[in-house]
């Protein structure tokens, strides 16, 4: 894929809307290509400001120019005649603002949720790390040496726990980018499942496991604890994924970043 390709899928794939083989192309892209990366990181920063700040909607061209001819027309009327046109242009603007109120609260409550966000990106990055035999950055199945991996790679210290006696045996962990920062991710395995743990510092209250919407094939757990958020994916199946998820919930010693 070179950058003439690449350019007009970056909005589709910030939106979740490729395809896994098309997102698994682009993402090998921006690995290597500066520009487009930097095109990536400049969209990801204007969806989080516009997420996160007001928005301002400058009048349209052809609605300033109206309004500036209509400006024009009134100096050269008389001054009764003024009144009545005033009159029309403040209604105008006060139907323009209105329009763009509407607006942006469609575009506000039309937002999918954070969750819908991150789904596709999350599955991605479970299935690059499975297609590219990158699953491992630290192979152990000891708490202790994968957790201590972390130190100095990430600007938080994310909570490790085996869970070997629950049947989900800790296998290791790796360095990932998701929603625009790196992220920890554990990995463990359930017989012949893979599942990725990704982790990272979150402002937000506690919350218990709960499934969201299945994606390609793969289900995804997210919860929230200690200043945390924690989502698991895999294609194992939804109850004990479920199971899994409540197991280290329950039993990890989370600490804030």
């Amino acid at each position: 894929m070179n950058c003439t390709q690449a350019k007009p899928l970056i909005t589709l794939y910030a939106d979740g809307e490729l395809d896994t083989a098309r997102s698994l192309e682009l993402e090998r892209h921006l690995q290597d290509c500066s520009v487009c990366a930097k095109e990536w990181r400049d969209l990801q920063g204007l969806q989080e400001a516009v997420r996160q700040e007001g928005l301002y909607f400058p009048a349209p061209v052809e609605l300033r120019r109206k309004l500036l001819a209509e400006l024009r027309t009134q100096t050269r009327r008389p001054a009764a005649t003024n009144i009545w046109s005033w009159k029309w242009l403040s209604a105008a603007m006060s139907g323009a603002a209105i329009t763009c109120v509407a607006l942006l609260v469609v575009s506000v409550f039309n937002q999918p949720p954070a969750g819908d966000r991150l789904t596709p990106e999350l599955v991605s990055s479970h299935i690059r790390s499975l297609m590219a035999n990158h699953a491992l950055d630290v192979v152990s199945t000891d708490q202790h040496t994968v957790k201590p991996w972390f130190n100095g790679r990430l600007d938080f210290s994310p909570p490790v726990k085996d869970l070997a006696t629950q049947e989900f045996p800790l296998i290791g962990g790796r360095l990932d980018y998701v929603g625009g920062r790196s992220v920890a991710a554990l990995v463990f395995r359930r017989h012949q499942h893979v599942i990725n743990l990704f982790i990272w510092p979150v402002h937000e209250p506690d919350t218990q496991p709960r499934s969201l919407t299945s994606s390609q094939g793969y289900h995804v757990i997210h919860w929230s604890a200690a200043g945390m958020t924690l989502w698991a994916v895999s294609d194992l199946n939804p109850t004990e994924l479920m199971e899994f998820a409540q197991d280290y919930s329950g039993s990890a010693q989370l600490t804030a970043p």
